[in-house]
């Protein structure tokens, strides 16, 4: 009889009980693995994979994560969305932030590096508090990504190509 893979959401939902059996924030557990907040939340919500170093650190960090989270956390991750979470507040504000300055942080990558894209892939990403002039709270995020310059599709540039003419 063979045993049922348990869904992502299962998954998710226990790696983040385990979080909230903690009573540790992001932030705190990052501080103790050496990973960015955002990052952690990738791990626990399986939006990113577990590299073998960072383990020991995020289970002495959450010990209540058992052989099978470790496991499942170190399995190449099905990064997806639900398209409903876009319905919630802070989510809709992101994409619009992001919609709405897109056009001008696009001329400015192009201006200031050339014709290409920031990477979502070689990318880190964090959330931080700060006060204000006026002493309110503000919420910084932080994209740092690689910079991927849009390349001329040239034939002798094409390795599978170069490899097709030695056959």
């Amino acid at each position: 009889m063979e045993l049922e893979t348990p869904t992502k959401a299962y998954v998710v939902s226990s790696l983040m009980a385990v979080k909230r059996n903690s009573g540790k924030t992001f932030g705190e557990i990052a501080a103790e693995t050496g990973l960015t907040n955002v990052y952690v939340a990738q791990l626990l919500r399986r939006q990113a994979q577990l590299k073998p170093d960072t383990a020991p650190k995020l289970r002495a960090a959450l010990p209540g994560l058992t052989d099978t989270h470790i496991h499942q956390m170190m399995e190449p991750p099905l990064r997806s969305y639900d398209p409903s979470i876009v319905q919630d507040p802070t989510v809709y504000r992101l994409n619009e932030a992001v919609m709405h300055f897109g056009e001008s942080i696009k001329e400015i990558i192009n201006e200031e590096f050339g014709d290409g894209i920031m990477s979502a892939i070689d990318f880190f990403c964090s959330v931080d508090k700060v006060k204000g002039m006026d002493g309110k709270d503000r919420v910084v995020v932080t994209f740092d990504g690689k910079y991927l310059p849009h390349t001329e599709h040239k034939v002798e540039h094409m390795v599978s190509r170069l490899n097709l003419k030695k056959d």
